[in-house]
Parts: structure tokens; C-alpha cells; sequence
């Protein structure tokens, strides 16, 4: 079954059209949706860290506030009940997120404290005591046990607590007592509000958790995931790289975007080891993403139409001047004498034509086709430099013409570090690399020389000199040649460096047999890979060297 070419075309326009399409919609996708996605992560993880970054300094700045007090305490170097007690009231009328300060003796008995609550207990059990009689005590958040009956609250919600307490001390460095101190964990909230609060307005369904090192404890979060264990398999990545975000399947079965940040501390405070943990559903963080995948879908078939269309008027336009030679032909063929019509607006029709009457003229007249069959016998076919044929062709006519005012001088070269392009990127790299080194070497070409590509990466010069010195003026040329292709190449995005090393012999100084001259220059070649290689050395100079090592011996 045949068609016409104008359906022909019309369908390959549509087909093709929609192929590249969808492949570049495809790919497009592909690496936007990634884009997209890493972008969401980070900015979840960037949320995450400014919480825990403020986490940390709210924690430092208290505890550089208590630091302060009993500082101040400390002063007289005695530690009056009645004096402390001032000192905590005006510590917790300035900063209300202190519960309850307190002030014990070096037993555990509380001497002052804020309100009074508590004073006159005996606290020598409580971490708070038993750990800042030690040292600097900062604890993680826990539920009130002394205080929950005592402290005003309003919320009805269980109270929770960060304990900071450390030991003051008498000049001579004897304890005085403990200073120990209650945050209510209700200032964790409003951090929490204000960092998701401004994200309301333009994502959704968008949560926060703070977990705690021991146990990964939710600390601040969903109510009902207070007090519960969170694992995540992207936590333990967050203690180590600080930070990290994944995609992850959650208790309930659903997939969050999970965003998620070490506590590192601030300055001298050095952090409780929280994770800060924000997610987002994964079907509202990505749907941009899949919004963006159908408006490729339907962008691929609307430009599949409008090429189908373009491919129907072009064909159009190609068919009419193919129908015209087609007609023609077959009066060619009954034997009619006519003539070949030009086409002109399609450069491809104008060459048929064209060469649909070359081709009259050249079925006369095989000459012209046969010399064109010798020039391509005289060219390498991968470099396009001339070959071993037109190295003879060149001697042929360089020799008849030989005389004392000229010389030739014949340069072999070998590329270092070729085989190794070959054995590590391929031989199609290396066949590419051999096109890019023969350029650079006709780029350097010698007025009435010639550049021969021998085989594989071996080539070789013809310089024609009639300069005083032909030796100098061939060793500056094959120092542009080491030069010029010492710069790198760059192959399919690959940065590729070789050297060059080449040896050197005169004619008719060395000999006046070509086949002898070559020779010497190949021994001079392998001298300089030898002797270091991406060099140049002079058969003479190979002579000279090996005549002095006979005498030394």
C-alpha cells in the first residue's frame, strides 16, 4: 500500500512532533518536579531551623538572665533570704515565662522563692537540686509534680516545665545553696505560633513537632501526639547532618514531606538535643508539581495539532515541485528532449534539480566522477587530513624540484596519553579526538608542507624551508604543535588532555631516501617518549647523544 508524500509528512510532523514533545514534557517534568520537590524540603527544613534557633536563644537568654541574678547575689559575698527573695521578684515581674525561682540552702531547703510557694521545703530529692548542687543544670521539659496544685492555671492543660539550677558560692568557693528556677513550656507555644502563623497564609496543612533527645518524645505538637514516642528514619540523618529532609510515611499511613532540625544550642547554652519536626501532607506540597504534569500533557497535544497543520502545508509546498521533476522524469525516460526546471524557495528541491541535470552531464562523461574517486583515495576519512597516497603524491613533486636552497624537514608525531582515552572513554571518544587533534594541526599547517595522518594517532609533517636555519624554524613549529595540543579538548562535556611527543630529520641532511628520513624521525620520536615524552628531539641530536655515550664508555 502506497500514500501520497503529502500524508506522509503530514503524519511524521505529528508523530515526531509529539514524540519530542512528550519526551522534553518528560524530562522537563522530571527535573522541575525534583526542583520543586528539594525546594519544599528545604524550606520546611529552613522552618524547622529558625524554630530551633529560636528554641535555643528563648533557653540561653533566661539562662543568662538567672546567670545575672545570681551574680547580683553573690556580690556581698552573703546570701541574705530576704535580699534574694527582692531579687527573684523583680527576675520574675521582668520575665513572666519564670514559673517559679527559688533559692536553697546547701541541704535543699527552699529559703526564698517567687510568691513564696514552696518556701520552707525540703527539695534535696528533686533533680533540680541534686543536679545544680553538681554544676549548671539545664533539664528537659517535664510535667509539674510540687508546683502543678500551687501555680495559677488558667488553661486547665497540664503544666510542663524546663528546669535551669546551678550552685552559688562564698568567695572561698564553698556552696551557699541553689539557685533553681521553673520556665513554664507555654513560651514554646507562642514560638511555635509565630513561626507558623505567616506560613497559614500561603501553605496548608503545614504542622510542627519538638522532640526530645531521650526517647524521642513528642515535647510541643498535635494533642495527641504529646507524650508520644516519634520515630522517623530521617532523625537520626538530622543529628548528624543538623539538618535533612525526606519524604516519609508517617503512623497514620500517609506521606508527609518531613522537614527536620538538630537543636545545636546557642554560644555558651549547649542545647537539649531537641529535633525540630515540620510536615506537610505530600499530595498539598506537591501539587504544583502535578499541576504542572498535565499542563504539560495538554501543551504536548496542542502542539502536536498545530505541527500536524504546519506539516500539512509544508508538504504542500515540498510535493508541487517534486510532482513537476517526477513528470519530468518520465519524459527524460520516453526519450524526450526537455529541460530540467528550477524550483527556487526550497534549497533541497533546487539541489534535486540541480543535480538531476549534473547527473545528465555526468552519465556522458566518467572522467569527472573518477577524479573525484581519486581525490577521496588521497584522505584519511576520519580526520579528512591527506594519507600515506598523497604523502607520495607530495615527495613525488617536492623531490623533482630538490636543490641545495631548500629543505624538508619531516616531523613524526605520537599523541602521549592517547591509549588511555581509548581503554577508559571508548573508541568513539578517541575517533573524536583524533578529528579535534587533526584540526589543530591544519590550523597550523605550513605554506608548501603537508600534514599526513599515518594510522591511529601517529602523524606526520613535511616542512619545506629554505631559511638559514631549518632546524630552529622546525623546532618552534613543533613547539606550537606540543603547545596547541596540550590545551584541553572537551568531548562530550569531558575535559580530555594528551601530549604530543615528536621526533625530528632532515632532508637531505640526514638522507635522501624518504623511507630512511622517516625512519630517523620515528627512532628521534620514541627518543623524546623516552626521555620524558611531549618533546621534541632531532635525529642529529639522538646521533650526537649516542656517539657521546660510546666515548664515555
Amino acid at each position: 500500500m502506497s500514500y501520497k508524500l503529502r500524508t506522509i509528512l503530514t503524519m511524521t510532523f505529528a508523530v515526531l512532533s509529539l514524540l519530542v514533545t512528550l519526551t522534553i514534557g518528560y524530562i522537563f517534568s522530571q527535573k522541575s518536579a525534583v526542583a520543586v520537590e528539594t525546594e519544599i524540603g528545604h524550606s520546611l527544613t529552613s522552618t524547622a531551623s529558625q524554630t530551633a534557633d529560636q528554641l535555643d536563644r528563648f533557653m540561653w537568654a533566661r539562662s543568662g538572665e538567672l546567670d545575672l541574678l545570681g551574680q547580683m547575689a553573690a556580690l556581698e559575698d552573703r546570701f541574705d533570704p530576704s535580699e534574694i527573695q527582692m531579687l527573684l521578684n523583680q527576675l520574675q515581674n521582668s520575665f513572666p515565662s519564670f514559673s517559679w525561682v527559688g533559692f536553697m540552702d546547701p541541704k535543699g531547703k527552699v529559703l526564698a522563692s517567687t510568691d513564696g510557694i514552696l518556701r520552707g521545703e525540703d527539695l534535696s530529692e528533686r533533680p533540680v537540686y541534686q543536679e545544680g548542687i553538681k554544676g549548671k543544670f539545664i533539664g528537659d521539659v517535664h510535667n509539674a509534680v510540687l508546683l502543678a496544685k500551687l501555680l495559677p492555671n488558667p488553661s486547665g492543660e497540664p503544666l510542663q516545665f524546663v528546669d535551669i539550677s546551678f550552685p552559688l558560692k562564698y568567695k572561698d568557693g564553698e556552696v551557699a545553696g541553689v539557685l533553681a528556677a521553673h520556665l513554664s513550656w507555654a513560651w514554646a507555644k507562642e514560638v511555635q505560633k509565630a513561626v507558623l502563623e505567616p506560613l497559614k497564609y500561603r501553605e496548608k496543612d503545614i504542622e510542627m513537632f519538638i522532640v526530645s533527645q531521650k526517647e524521642h518524645t513528642v515535647l510541643l505538637g498535635p494533642e495527641e501526639w504529646i507524650g508520644q514516642p516519634l520515630e522517623l528514619s530521617g532523625m537520626q540523618a538530622a543529628e548528624i547532618n543538623k539538618t535533612s529532609w525526606s519524604i516519609e510515611k508517617w503512623a497514620d499511613g500517609t506521606e508527609y514531606v518531613t522537614g527536620m532540625a538538630f537543636s545545636q544550642g546557642h554560644l555558651d547554652y549547649p542545647g537539649l538535643g531537641w529535633t525540630i519536626v515540620v510536615r506537610q501532607l505530600k499530595s498539598t506540597a506537591f501539587a504544583s508539581v502535578t499541576d504542572m504534569l498535565w499542563f504539560n500533557v495538554w501543551a504536548g497535544l496542542a502542539v502536536t495539532v498545530l505541527f500536524a497543520l504546519i506539516g500539512w502545508l509544508i508538504s504542500r509546498r515540498i510535493s508541487s515541485p517534486i510532482a513537476r521533476l517526477t513528470q519530468v522524469a518520465d519524459q527524460l525516460r520516453a526519450g524526450d528532449q526537455v529541460q530540467i526546471p528550477e524550483n527556487r524557495g526550497i534549497k533541497e528541491i533546487e539541489v534535486l534539480s540541480v543535480s538531476i541535470r549534473d547527473m545528465l552531464t555526468t552519465l556522458t562523461n566518467k572522467d569527472s566522477e573518477l577524479v573525484f574517486m581519486q581525490n577521496l583515495a588521497h584522505y584519511d576519512q576520519l580526520t579528512g587530513l591527506p594519507n600515506r597516497t598523497a604523502l607520495e603524491v607530495y615527495l613525488e613533486e617536492s623531490l623533482v624540484s630538490e636543490s641545495a636552497d631548500h629543505t624538508l624537514t619531516f616531523l613524526y608525531l605520537d599523541l602521549d596519553g592517547f591509549k588511555r582515552v581509548n581503554d577508559t572513554l571508548g573508541h568513539q571518544t578517541g575517533d573524536v579526538l583524533l578529528q579535534k587533534v587533526g584540526q589543530r594541526l591544519m590550523a597550523l599547517s605550513h605554506d608548501k608542507g603537508i600534514t599526513v595522518r599515518l594510522g591511529g594517532d601517529e602523524f606526520l609533517i613535511v616542512l619545506r624551508s629554505i631559511g638559514t636555519d631549518p632546524k630552529e624554524e622546525a623546532s618552534v613549529y613543533a613547539e606550537k604543535i606540543i603547545q596547541s595540543l596540550n590545551k584541553p579538548f572537551i568531548i562530550e562535556y569531558e575535559r580530555i588532555r594528551i601530549g604530543c611527543s615528536i621526533g625530528g630529520a632532515e632532508y637531505p641532511t640526514n638522507s635522501v631516501n624518504p623511507s630512511e628520513i622517516i625512519r630517523m624521525a620515528d627512532e628521534a620520536l620514541y627518543e623524546s617518549k623516552r626521555s620524558g615524552k611531549n618533546k621534541m628531539t632531532f635525529y642529529v641530536d639522538l646521533k650526537k647523544d649516542h656517539e657521546e655515550q660510546d666515548t664515555n664508555r
